[in-house]
């Protein structure tokens, strides 16, 4: 049963979490947003930048949203550094667009370093998930929206930058969600608007955008993206592709937790519940849908269905990789990461 606003009836509790994660609408949790979850009780929470104002509000709302769900759920944000991070100055460092602090000869170690920095700022405020790190491969004809996101333009030097970034996720007690699996980086085109497409052969795709992720195939978590394989399927995007989910957990070898893309994302055809259940149809485990609109939102978890099965399994088992962070010198580690790229730009 269902209130006039679309939000699910209060009343029992599902027997078990939606195969969701869900945005809300502002900075604050409305009695009737914290209604509605508690109802449709999604996996996790995902925070945009309408959702941030300062350290204290943050605190709040994770903590809101949690007593929500009566739980500890998972809270993700996208903080890659550069144009996509939520969390920005003035209470929040800003940082370098992840190429650019590579060309500037970002090390393994500076990288460990700005993820542990920035999975500290994060934790201090509730938030232990980080959509990061991208093992996209930039190209030639990398779209704008995504180019400065990568880390590199070959598969070797992606997976190392990846695996550095999501270690010093890892040890600040943040879950890295590697995206966009199992490789966005030769999109021409935006895939918040419409879907790219790409035409190389399997072959080669298998010896370069394949073979990053293969690098990071044991990482807990990981998102899809919105972007057809035409060489594995050409009638659908990779989230709602049984065929190439298949590939990321066959050839690609990733056991982890895998969440679809924004489902709010123009690449995708079809109402937002169809959407839903679609991605999970083809074998993502969750259903991610970021725009904070309830009446959306009930169409996905109903899409959606329950987590189960090994799902739930997979779910659990990205969980018990979130733990506290050993206690550090952030100071310290500061003075080291700036060191480091000092040192770079005057060598």
């Amino acid at each position: 049963m269902r209130a006039d606003n679309g939000a699910l009836m209060t009343g029992a509790r599902p027997a078990r979490h939606s195969a969701t994660v869900l945005g809300c609408a502002g900075p604050d949790l409305s009695p009737d947003e914290a209604g509605f979850f508690r109802d449709a009780d999604p996996w996790g929470f995902i925070l945009f930048a309408r959702n941030v104002e300062t350290p204290d509000q943050l605190r709040r709302l994770t903590g809101d949203l949690r007593a929500a769900v009566g739980r500890d759920a998972p809270i993700l944000v996208d903080q890659e550094g550069g144009r996509v991070q939520r969390l920005r100055a003035p209470h929040w460092r800003e940082w370098l667009p992840p190429l650019d602090q590579v060309a500037r000869g970002g090390s393994a170690r500076s990288l460990w370093l700005r993820y542990r920095l920035i999975a500290a700022e994060l934790r201090a405020v509730g938030i232990d998930c980080d959509c990061a790190p991208s093992a996209d491969i930039a190209g030639p004809g990398t779209h704008a929206f995504l180019r400065n996101r990568c880390f590199g333009e070959t598969a070797g030097t992606v997976a190392a930058a990846a695996r550095a970034a999501a270690e010093g996720l890892l040890a600040g007690g943040v879950l890295p969600v590697v995206k966009h699996m199992p490789g966005h980086g030769r999109a021409s085109i935006d895939s918040h608007l419409a879907p790219p497409r790409v035409s190389a052969a399997l072959e080669t795709l298998r010896a370069t955008d394949f073979a990053a992720f293969r690098a990071l195939a044991d990482l807990p978590m990981a998102m899809t993206g919105h972007i057809v394989f035409e060489a594995i399927d050409p009638d659908r995007p990779a989230t709602a592709s049984p065929g190439v989910i298949a590939l990321i957990r066959g050839e690609i070898g990733f056991r982890g937790l895998l969440l679809s893309d924004d489902l709010s994302m123009e690449a995708l055809s079809g109402g937002i519940g169809a959407r839903a259940a679609a991605a999970v149809g083809a074998g993502c485990d969750i259903a991610l849908h970021c725009n904070g609109k309830v009446a959306e939102m009930t169409a996905v978890v109903a899409g959606a269905g329950a987590l189960d099965g090994p799902a739930l399994a997979r779910a659990e088992a990205a969980l018990a990789c979130r733990r506290p962070p050993a206690a550090i010198d952030i100071a310290g580690l500061d003075a080291e990461f700036e060191a480091l790229m000092a040192g770079v730009a005057d060598g």
